[in-house]
This record gives C-alpha cells, structure tokens and sequence, in this order.
C-alpha cells in the first residue's frame, strides 16, 4: 500500500473513533459502534503504527506477527500514557486519554510516513533497460 495512502486511512479513522466517540451518547443504538471503534483505536493502532515505524523494507515481518506485536504494543504504549497521566497534575479523564492517546497516534503515524516515503523508493525493482545499460 502506498504511504499516502496508509497515513490516510490511519488519520480518517482516528479521527471517525474521535467524532463517534465523542458524539454518540451511552443510551444511543449506535453505543456498539462506539465501543468496537475505541477498542481497536486503544488496542491496536498505537502499536500498528509503531511496528509500521519498527518493520520496514528488509525488516518486514509476517502479518501475524504483525498483529500480536501490535496489540502487544499498544497495551504498552496505553499503560504508559495512563502512568504519565496519573502522575502528572492533568490526571486520568476520559478527555485526557482521547486526547494523548489520539496525540501519540497522530505522532507515530507522521513518522511511519515520512519513514515509508523514504524507504520505499530505494525498494523500487529497475527495469531491465536500466540493469544492462
């Protein structure tokens, strides 16, 4: 998948869990949308994003791997937000969480981008024109 590509998909749906997060109310039909899109936001992108910045070109590993260091990943990458903010005088909330956690996501995702857009070309196979001459 192109990086472009990638970075837009991540972002549009951080940002989908955000609105839906934040505007649908706990009585609403629409409350089973709400948790399945922040479970996977909290338990799997933060570490999607860091295995994208961690596994790249020789590095890539297989997609099961994938998926278990990811979720594995973002179990940390949460437990430390929440130690940050409990020892920090802003303290655990639920704006504080959505807030740092989106923050993180946000942060991971540019840096697997810029990283993927400067890998990837290298990667490129040249045609045979280009090997003989």
């Amino acid at each position: 998948m192109k990086p472009l590509r990638w970075f837009e998909i991540i972002v549009a749906y951080t940002l989908l869990t955000l609105a839906i997060v934040n505007v649908v109310p706990s009585d609403s039909p629409l409350v089973v949308l709400r948790i399945i899109l922040a479970f996977t936001f909290v338990t799997f992108l933060p570490g999607y994003c860091l295995v994208n910045i961690l596994f790249l070109g020789k590095n890539k590993i297989d997609i099961v791997e994938e998926i278990v260091l990811s979720v594995a990943l973002s179990f940390g990458i949460a437990g430390l937000i929440g130690l940050f903010l409990g020892l920090s005088p802003i303290g655990i909330n639920f704006t504080s969480i959505t807030v740092s956690l989106s923050v993180i996501v946000f942060v991971l995702a540019t840096v697997a981008f810029i990283r993927k857009s400067r890998t990837l070309p290298s990667l490129q196979v040249e045609s045979p024109q280009q090997v003989s001459a």
